[in-house]
């Protein structure tokens, strides 16, 4: 057996082919997550305001519960039922312990919808829940 090193072996030469098709998945991967997460905001939801109050960054993962000005809630831009919802709810704290609920209401909801997506949330054993509000600034630039 021979275990002397060969002298002239040549150093490791780096592939630029496969580190091309990771960062084009990566490419595809992150423009795909951002036109998914744009789709809750297209919502015709007018936030209320508050001074110190601003939109929550949204971290993979977060459902996002919008109520419109008539009490119509949705997620992922499909209308749901409040029994849909709690089923969702449900099986989404079953999966994912300690998930966060972000309620976008329209500021001229009635409190009773919003209370009763609140009351599905504990229900459903969620108590992460973040409400999601508008700044004065976006407030004038909408009207």
């Amino acid at each position: 057996m021979n275990f002397q090193r060969q002298l002239n072996s040549s150093p490791p030469e780096f592939q630029l082919a496969p580190m091309l098709d990771v960062v084009f998945l990566l490419l595809c991967f992150f423009i795909t997550t951002a036109v998914f997460s744009q789709w809750e905001y297209e919502v015709d939801v007018q936030l209320p305001t508050a001074t110190t109050g601003r939109m929550p960054e949204r971290l993979p993962g977060d459902i996002i519960v919008n109520i419109n000005r008539e009490g119509i809630i949705s997620v992922n831009q499909v209308t749901l039922t409040p029994d849909a919802l709690l089923a969702r709810l449900t099986k989404l704290a079953q999966l994912y312990p300690g998930q966060s609920v972000v309620i976008r209401a329209d500021r001229a909801t009635a409190f009773d919808n919003v209370m009763s997506v609140i009351d599905l949330c504990r229900r459903a054993d969620i108590w992460n829940l973040l409400f999601a509000t508008g700044d004065e600034e976006q407030l004038t630039s909408n009207s």
